[in-house]
């Protein structure tokens, strides 16, 4: 039977700022790249890591059951950092069609999200490569700020854990390959296979949201964060209906 709740959840991240980072850091980090596009890629790759980088928007989607595989909306937004915003300070704004998005800083999303996660601590969660990126970047930017995880993103294995359906883990069987059945794509690839509509349609994708945000445009990141939330949901029914065993 489906747990009754389901929280579906996305971050988009950017790099910290260069000179945020000790000269030491700064050698290592480019340590071993001699071009200036060798140096360029190792910096745009610095948004992947917790301890180079910062969640600028958080997407949220909850959905609830009456256990017949029927869902229903519960609730959808974003938390939007906003370098103007002061700590505990949550700006309502919203999206054309409604959805709250709230303007904060990094810390505010952060523990709001622990909130939300106490709130509902029975909760199924639902991501893609959420234990590889999602799970783990949260997690350790809470750490940095000295603030306690309400619960255990990465808790159990790598091949089994509960509580939690990545479905990049699931669609490739926790076995990913370089070729063959179980060769992992990217989150595109999937959308598109299953006859589902991508978020990067709209123009923009991961590569350019830190242009998006030093440009001030956040409401933009907001809803093409909440649309890869809407669509790793759509995913996840599919999954779910099509390949879910009882004992997964």
């Amino acid at each position: 039977m489906p747990e009754p709740l389901y929280i579906v959840f996305d971050i988009e991240t950017v790099p910290l700022p260069w000179e945020s980072f000790a000269p030491s850091q700064q050698e290592f980090l480019l340590r071993g790249a001699h071009s200036e596009s060798e140096q360029e890629r190792r910096k745009a790759e610095m948004a992947l890591s917790p301890f180079t980088a910062q969640v600028i928007c958080l997407g949220l989607q909850i959905m609830e059951t009456t256990g017949d595989n029927t869902w229903t909306l519960r609730s959808r937004g974003a938390y939007a950092v906003d370098p103007s915003c002061t700590e505990g300070e949550l700006l309502p704004e919203a999206l054309e069609d409604g959805t709250p998005i709230y303007r904060c800083t990094e810390r505010t999303l952060l523990e709001q999200f622990w909130k939300l996660l106490d709130k509902y601590s029975t909760a199924h969660l639902v991501t893609f490569n959420g234990r590889n990126f999602d799970a783990p970047f949260l997690m350790l930017r809470s750490a940095l700020y000295r603030i306690r995880p309400s619960r255990n993103l990465m808790e159990g294995t790598r091949y089994r854990y509960g509580g939690h359906t990545d479905l990049l883990d699931e669609l490739c069987f926790y076995n990913p390959q370089p070729v063959g059945a179980t060769k992992r794509y990217n989150f595109d690839f999937y959308a598109r296979a299953f006859g589902l509509e991508s978020p990067k349609s709209h123009g923009i994708d991961g590569s350019r949201v830190a242009q998006y945000y030093y440009e001030g445009r956040l409401l933009e990141i907001a809803a093409y964060c909440l649309a890869d939330v809407a669509a790793t949901w759509e995913l996840f029914l599919l999954w779910y209906r099509y390949l879910r065993f009882e004992n997964t």
